[in-house]
């Protein structure tokens, strides 16, 4: 149960954060959705940090580990709001964003995750 309310905590963390940090960014591009892109590419950073951080030397508990990773980074970040933002381009007809949006959201991400890993490797 410990651990069914340190996900639900950290959930509604980044929840409340990503809300704070996308709301105002997508409507000042609102043909890319800035803010969901955001904090997509952020979280996936996070998360690359916190498990590179979590498997090195066990310097996080499993307890935070969770807390951070499933719950902050889970509730920061959000698929269904990137899977409509798609449907909204495709509905507009609007290939070209959708192609763009959609590639560099997962390059990009990727990238984030394995520089978060990276950098919290240095130091060995």
């Amino acid at each position: 149960m410990k651990q069914v309310l340190l996900v639900f905590l950290g959930g509604g963390l980044g929840s409340a954060l990503r809300y704070l940090i996308s709301k105002p960014l997508n409507i000042v591009l609102q043909n890319f959705f800035l803010g969901t892109f955001l904090v997509n590419i952020v979280g996936c950073f996070l998360i690359g940090i916190i498990l590179g951080v979590s498997s090195k030397n066990n310097l996080l508990s499993p307890n935070s580990t969770l807390f951070l990773a499933t719950g902050f980074c889970g509730g920061f970040t959000t698929f269904s709001a990137f899977a409509f933002e798609k449907h909204s381009f495709l509905k507009n007809s609007e290939l070209f964003n959708f192609s763009l949006y959609t590639i560099a959201s997962i390059a990009i991400g990727i990238l984030a995750v394995a520089l978060g890993l990276w950098i919290s490797r240095l130091g060995n």
